[in-house]
């Protein structure tokens, strides 16, 4: 099974897709589209999606797994965290794939094993599990990663 995993963000989405067994996974593509924040908030929202739905066309997905909005202190953060993540479900829909959605705390809990992990930690055990030379960067990407092995590793206890 292929999973992209996707963490979300106006100035910067990662993206990562491994394929897995359930077991072993393997590296298939990783990386992050990068805007700046000087372009108009709407020019950023249609790069994210062209830029995703270049990846799901050229590297084919069977499941979207995407870490869920978070508490913001800014309630604007927030919104236009939500716009990004629309973007990126409206790509998955495009697509076909089924989407599942993860906290944060899921996240670092399945792939680290503590919930509170940090951005170190989570390039660390990302680079051990998908066997990488380097820590992968930015952490963006490293973070879409771990989205995508957190999905996988429950997807095993879940029968999905």
């Amino acid at each position: 099974m292929r999973i992209i995993g996707i963490d979300p963000g106006s100035s910067g989405t990662g993206y990562g897709i491994i394929e897995t067994d359930g077991s072993a996974h393997r590296l298939v593509l990783y990386g992050a589209i990068q805007s700046s924040a000087k372009k108009p908030f709407h020019e950023r929202l249609l790069k994210i999606h062209n830029e995703l739905n270049k990846i799901l066309a050229r590297e084919k997905a069977d499941a979207m797994a995407i870490e869920e909005v978070f508490y913001a202190v800014n309630v604007q953060v927030a919104l236009k965290l939500g716009h990004a993540r629309g973007v990126a479900l409206l790509a998955a829909a495009e697509h076909g794939l089924s989407v599942h959605e993860y906290s944060p705390l899921e996240i670092k809990s399945a792939v680290v094993g503590y919930g509170r992990a940090d951005k170190f930690q989570i390039q660390a055990m990302v680079r051990l599990l998908l066997n990488m030379p380097d820590l992968p960067t930015p952490d963006h990407a490293a973070d879409a990663l771990a989205v995508a092995i957190c999905h996988a590793n429950l997807m095993k206890f879940a029968g999905l």
